[in-house]
């Protein structure tokens, strides 16, 4: 029951983070993409650029400082490398970006997130 719960939070945060998205101009290209290497939350293009989105939904505000980690980072940005030629297929940047979300916040849109 908690997954279950889980899951519908988590699909309800990747459904605003898009729309907040596309109103600062983002186009939605591919949602919950799958990967042998893990899942990209959200797709999105503006201009020259791709970014891979991690999204995270929190119940409060004070869970989002611990919401994303390294090893959750690296495998996005794993699964990003494997199908980025699908979605960059004009020489575009591609980069990969966090958008943290809870009750009562604005967005915290984090750019370029992972640096190897």
């Amino acid at each position: 029951m908690k997954r279950q719960v889980a899951e519908e939070h988590g699909r309800k945060g990747e459904d605003r983070a898009a729309l907040w998205l596309q109103v600062k101009g983002w186009r939605v290209l591919d949602r919950r993409r799958k990967t042998p290497l893990g899942e990209i939350d959200l797709i999105v293009k503006r201009g020259k650029t791709v970014a891979f989105v991690e999204v995270k939904w929190r119940a409060s505000a004070d869970e989002l400082d611990h919401a994303i980690d390294e090893r959750r980072l690296s495998r996005v940005a794993a699964a990003a490398e494997a199908v980025a030629h699908e979605y960059a297929t004009d020489g575009e940047d591609i980069r990969i970006d966090v958008l943290l979300l809870a009750p009562g916040t604005f967005p915290r849109h984090i750019v370029n997130a992972w640096q190897p």
